[in-house]
């Protein structure tokens, strides 16, 4: 499933996954979010798909897109942009989720651990783990959510979330409400992997250059057998 995060021809998959994306800082996440959203919608010409984020984030790092894609096309306007500053924002979003006549069929949160402040859960739940408890309440809430609007038709969860180290810090968080996990570390030579934890068969090396995102090769990982696009 990692060729949904580029512009190329992919694979069908679930469309009910809840998933996580998680890589080091400056790592080209947000353009990925931003191409899987337009893959999710492209081919159709009534579905939609949110892009939740921080206003202030996007506006000073924003996406990058892969060569070929246009900029102006319409199916951009049908990712809606939904700008939050905080776990509340996140919360009253998915609160009122059921009550939508319609659903999109992907949402997307960008930078997901950033709207938990750490201070601020800790002395809301009086405990050191604050800021874990914060956030699998929240996951809990999307989880439910996106559960309800599978009951009418297919809709994805895909979560962001930035590491420092090898793995993420709450990753045995997320590991409990997300299906899917999508790691991406960086290979030392400016380029970076993109693989999926959940299912060890095929990773995607890639980079941004030229303010692109530029995918260099999907290899076979049980086989290592490349194939160079």
């Amino acid at each position: 499933m990692v060729e949904r995060f580029f512009s190329i021809n992919f694979p069908d998959s679930p469309d009910n996954e809840m998933m996580l994306l998680t890589g080091p800082p400056s790592s080209g996440k947000t353009s990925l979010l931003f191409q899987f959203a337009f893959n999710s919608i492209v081919n159709t010409d009534d579905k939609s798909a949110v892009f939740m984020c921080s206003r202030r984030k996007l506006s000073t790092k924003p996406p990058f897109l892969s060569q070929g894609i246009d900029p102006s096309s319409d199916v951009f306007d049908r990712i809606q942009m939904k700008y939050v500053e905080d776990e509340e924002g996140i919360n009253k979003f998915f609160a009122a989720f059921h009550m939508h006549d319609t659903f999109p069929v992907l949402v997307i949160i960008d930078d997901f651990g950033e709207f938990f402040d750490e201070k601020n859960c800790q002395q809301r739940y009086n405990g050191p783990r604050g800021k874990e408890l914060a956030i699998a309440r929240t996951l809990a809430l999307c989880c439910n959510a996106i559960n309800h609007a599978n009951e009418k038709g297919p809709c994805m969860l895909l979560v962001a979330d930035t590491h420092h180290g090898e793995t993420p810090r709450l990753l045995h968080i997320y590991k409990g409400w997300l299906n899917s996990i999508f790691t991406i570390k960086g290979d030392g030579i400016g380029s970076f992997i993109l693989k999926n934890n959940s299912s060890l068969t095929k990773s995607a090396k890639y980079s941004i250059a030229l303010q692109y995102l530029v995918l260099e090769e999907i290899y076979e990982t049980e086989e290592q057998k490349k194939y160079h696009l």
